[in-house]
């Protein structure tokens, strides 16, 4: 049991979400993936996001599949191993292409008005302040 659940009722709750989205198995792990990372990605957007959204992912991933492997179990049906392979290959794709490319999705910083016109000569030069 995880949370008061067993692994068969996670199975019976995807069955639902399939149902209901009309989406294949694998489009809501796509969905899924997807949407986990950039919620992650959105609540912390300070330095690590990308990596942390990306773990978040990944540890959902992996505990999906481990309660899909539980409930096989259970019920007489495990899958070959490449079968859970490939559903967590379609979850971590499109996250791990964001993460890749995600510095250069980054705003740059802003710089003063003084750095970007590159030329400082021009600049009044102000003494600090005598204590």
């Amino acid at each position: 049991m995880l949370f008061g659940y067993t692994p068969l009722d996670f199975q019976q709750f995807k069955f639902v979400a399939l149902e209901a989205t009309g989406l294949a198995k694998d489009a809501l792990h796509i969905y899924a993936g997807m949407g986990l990372f950039l919620l992650v990605r959105l609540l912390w957007r300070w330095w690590g996001g990308w990596i942390l959204a990306w773990l978040a992912v990944l540890a959902m991933a992996c505990t999906v599949e481990w309660i899909d492997m539980k409930a096989e179990g259970v019920a007489n049906t495990l899958q070959p191993d490449a079968a859970h392979w490939h559903d967590i290959w379609n979850t971590m794709f499109w996250p791990t292409v964001l993460l890749l490319i995600g510095r250069w999705l980054q705003p740059k910083p802003k710089l003063p008005k003084t750095a970007m016109s590159g030329n400082l000569a021009d600049q009044p030069f102000e003494e600090p302040p005598t204590v």
